[in-house]
Formats: C-alpha cells, sequence, structure tokens
C-alpha cells in the first residue's frame, strides 16, 4: 500500500508540474512557448506512466512503461540541457 500511495502522490506531483507549464505556455509567445508545451506534455505523460506503473507493480514492466518513462527523462534532460545552455550564452558577456 505505501507504494501505491506514494506512486499517486508523485503522479499528482508531475501533473501540477505539468499544469503549471500549461498555464505558464499560455501567456508566452514562440520558442518559449514551445518549450512549455513539450515540458507540460512531458510532465503530464510522466504523472500517467506513475498511476500504470502502480497497476503493474514496477516501473520496467511491461517492457513499454521502461521505454515510455526512459522517453520521459530523455525529454526532461534536453530540456533542462537547452536552459542551462540559453542560461549561460545570457549571463556570458558579449565584446564587441
Amino acid at each position: 500500500m505505501p507504494f501505491e500511495y506514494a506512486n499517486y502522490a508523485e503522479a499528482i506531483l508531475w501533473v501540477l508540474i505539468g499544469l503549471t507549464f500549461v498555464a505558464y505556455a499560455v501567456r508566452r509567445a514562440g520558442a518559449v512557448r514551445r518549450r512549455c508545451v513539450v515540458a507540460a506534455l512531458t510532465f503530464l505523460l510522466f504523472g500517467v506512466s506513475d498511476v500504470i506503473e502502480v497497476q503493474t507493480g514496477a516501473w520496467w514492466r511491461p517492457w513499454w512503461l521502461l521505454v515510455w518513462k526512459g522517453s520521459c527523462v530523455a525529454a526532461l534532460l534536453v530540456l533542462l540541457s537547452d536552459y542551462l545552455i540559453r542560461r549561460r550564452r545570457q549571463s556570458t558577456p558579449r565584446h564587441p
């Protein structure tokens, strides 16, 4: 039972983060909006995968759930990498 409760709580957290990105995307435009939409979809799908995990009893079975979760983690790492690169470029002084 604690496993199930923890997974449902985790699913709620990911969905809330996804919905926050949806709200943020509505108020933005261009590349920022696209990144927010990708982040929202990724977090929402990650939350749904946790609900499925409760039903299957493991994050690695069936095989497609492992691929699903791995894809979400990969997408989040790409988003994080993109953010860190953009932040570094913005903070680097530009010389004429």
